[in-house]
């Protein structure tokens, strides 16, 4: 159907038409159904975008909507594409709800002839959740697919955020189904990397702070300075996140 681009045999995304330096190539909304399915599960409709809601919804019919976390690039649209498709909104944080059920740690959604486990995976953001399939495991923002996450301080904390990588690592050789950018091959592989990377950059503050930066913006300014300047603010929030982790 118009717009769907299958990545899985379960898992296609539509991508919504915000790009921009921190959505990368958009938010990714993905539609979950096994084949021959009528229904299917909607994980994260993304902005409020008319058009981009109303593509999703020819997808429907809808049995539940999902959020990764309540980042208004995910989360903005849900309630608009609720009222397009008469499904509930389920998430972490209850003030993106609709209906009655919330979302959380072990529960098992049912939908679309599938069922998805729900981890929680602090960090990015205190009410981020991924969602795994046998074959694939949805990430939001923890894992994107291009570049790597802020961690988005002081909601978001290094050390959840790091505890939420190990677990990602434990998934092994399934797909990664991003928030943003591109899907990965394996989230074992790519939650190692991150992980790795975030240990770099801990040292790199560590330095910078050892050589007289006093403030998270010093800090960024050494850490940071092949990023682009207009990246600084969300580089900050890591910086933050990053020197509490080190004086905890």
């Amino acid at each position: 159907m118009a717009g769907l681009r299958a990545v899985t045999e379960t898992a296609g995304v539509v991508l919504a038409p915000n790009p921009g330096p921190m959505t990368l190539d958009g938010t990714n909304t993905w539609v979950l159904r096994e084949p021959g399915t009528e229904g299917c599960i909607v994980v994260d409709p993304g902005p409020l975008l008319e058009d981009h809601l109303e593509l999703v919804a020819q997808h429907g019919p809808v049995d539940v909507i999902l959020l990764t976390h309540g980042h208004f690039d995910h989360s903005e649209g849900a309630p608009r594409f609720a009222e397009l498709t008469g499904a509930k909104v389920r998430a972490l944080d209850p003030a993106h709800r609709l209906g009655d059920e919330g979302l959380g740690e072990g529960d098992v959604v049912v939908g679309g002839g599938l069922e998805l486990r729900v981890l929680a995976t602090p960090g990015h953001s205190s009410d981020s959740l991924c969602f795994a399939l046998p074959d694939a495991v949805l990430t939001g923002d923890t894992i994107l697919g291009r570049g790597t996450t802020v961690v988005a301080h002081p909601d978001g904390v290094l050390a959840d955020y790091l505890a939420s990588l190990r677990r990602l690592q434990e998934m092994g050789d399934r797909a990664v189904l991003p928030g943003h950018g591109p899907e990965l091959l394996s989230a074992g592989d790519t939650a190692t990397t991150y992980l790795a990377h975030r240990e770099m950059r801990l040292e790199q503050v560590r330095a910078a702070v050892a050589d007289g930066a006093s403030t998270p913006r010093a800090v960024v300014e050494v850490v940071y300075a092949d990023v682009d300047q207009g990246l600084w603010f969300a580089a900050e929030m890591s910086v933050r996140a990053q020197l509490e982790y080190l004086s905890s």
